[in-house]
């Protein structure tokens, strides 16, 4: 599971998750505190100021419109249970005056390497991608209801909507290929249609 701070900050949320055995990488705010490197709990953002620069990786987050994403990141195990591992994962800008974002997450200890926590953390930019598309595509937030039924009509009928513009930009130029040729023949005039044949009878 992937979300922003709103989800990420919510303590009940992120022990519901881990009850139910759900991996998470969830954004947080900078003053989030851990234990690290030590027993006194540390603000997110100061652990992430002492790290030396060899602590940071340049990994790609996601494929945007302009190429790769790319981020430094660096992975700070917290605690193991149960086959289950926690921690943090920062991600810094590449800029000259670079910016951070925290995650907290938990995955299986297998799992927990920084490329596969950096892939899910990537989910996020394609996700809302999706919803800002279904905004101005089908409407999704084009509603005026007064009823929590009318809302989920709106939203259902919003959504499905957008997965078949989806799957239909999916298929690509084939798709589009198909459709030209087959508006072509509905549009073009038969090969010898009756008022031809009339003239030529002239």
């Amino acid at each position: 599971m992937a979300a922003d701070e709103v989800y990420g900050n919510n303590s009940k949320l992120r022990q519901w998750l881990e009850e139910q055995r759900l991996g998470y990488v969830l954004a947080i705010a900078c003053d989030q505190r851990m234990r690290w490197p030590d027993s006194n709990r540390r603000r997110v953002d100061a652990i992430a100021q002492r790290l030396p620069n060899l602590a940071w990786e340049r990994v790609s987050a996601s494929s945007g419109s302009k190429g790769e994403r790319l981020y430094d990141w660096t992975l700070i195990q917290g605690w193991e249970e149960g086959g289950w591992s926690h921690g943090l994962l920062v991600r810094r800008s590449i800029e000259q005056e670079p910016e951070h974002a925290y995650y907290w997450f938990y995955a299986p200890t297998s799992k927990a390497t920084l490329e596969a926590l950096v892939h899910v953390a990537g989910q996020r930019w394609q996700i809302e991608q999706c919803f800002q598309a279904a905004k101005g595509e089908c409407g999704l937030d084009h509603y005026e209801v007064r009823h929590w039924k009318g809302w989920h009509r709106h939203i259902t009928l919003a959504m499905l909507a957008a997965a078949v513009l989806a799957i239909l930009r999916a298929r690509g130029e084939k798709n589009s290929s198909w459709a030209g040729a087959a508006q072509r023949a509905r549009t073009a005039p038969p090969a010898c249609s009756p008022s031809l044949a009339r003239m030529a009878r002239r």
